[in-house]
């Protein structure tokens, strides 16, 4: 039954994962309110793909921290972590995939002066899309980092998945604090990329015994 538990958990981690990548791979570049406009509809779709990913993460995640379960209190702080992680993914989503495409749309029609007067509010709408992106990367960072750690305290998954999550998080911590932009789509996606290597191999790793 534990085994059953656990495989499906890996199954959910790996189906998240998918998710967001299809996630990453329809999203496109802003701009201006003429090109949202035009783009609104591949924007909720896009968006709307990221959401439904976050409920599959949720269970692979607390798969990983029950294996992982015997060593204190720590693998339940990363999954709360995680989890706020994931809050933030599900408001950066909801404001930038659905709010504002049904913001602009109210005014796609409107003369340039109005269009010009909502300007700050997508500048606004970019600002908190960007802070809940740093919330998500900065307790994923954390989560991943102290699962590896104890993974190779525990043995109760192979090493190599605890070296290959430290060193991710440290990257790309350190990436970060020399300056490298993780906000736009490019650093966005490499950011996703790393993490996709790493939670794949945990959850296959997950389906087996």
């Amino acid at each position: 039954m534990e085994h059953r538990f656990e495989r499906y958990c890996g199954i959910s981690l790996i189906t998240a994962t998918v998710l967001m990548v299809i996630t990453m791979i329809l999203h496109p570049a802003g701009g201006s309110m003429e090109h949202l406009l035009k783009i609104s509809s591949i924007i909720i779709i896009s968006h709307s793909i990221a959401l439904v990913s976050l409920p599959f993460g949720l269970l692979g995640f607390w798969g990983l921290t029950k294996r992982l379960d015997n060593a204190g209190i720590l693998p339940m702080g990363a999954f709360i972590t995680m989890s706020l992680g994931m809050v933030a993914v599900m408001c950066a989503a909801a404001a930038n995939g659905l709010i504002l495409p049904m913001f602009i749309n109210h005014y796609k029609d409107a003369p340039p002066e109005i269009i010009n007067s909502i300007n700050p509010i997508l500048k606004y709408n970019s600002a908190l899309n960007h802070a809940f992106d740093y919330i998500y990367m900065g307790a994923s960072c954390i989560a991943v980092f102290t699962w590896s750690v104890l993974i190779l305290q525990t043995g109760r998954l192979p090493k190599w998945l605890g070296w290959l999550g430290i060193v991710l998080a440290l990257v790309l911590i350190v990436s970060a604090i020399i300056g490298f932009v993780f906000t736009d789509l490019t650093g966005f996606r490499i950011f996703i990329l790393g993490f996709v290597v790493w939670t794949i191999c945990a959850g296959l790793l997950l389906m087996k015994k």
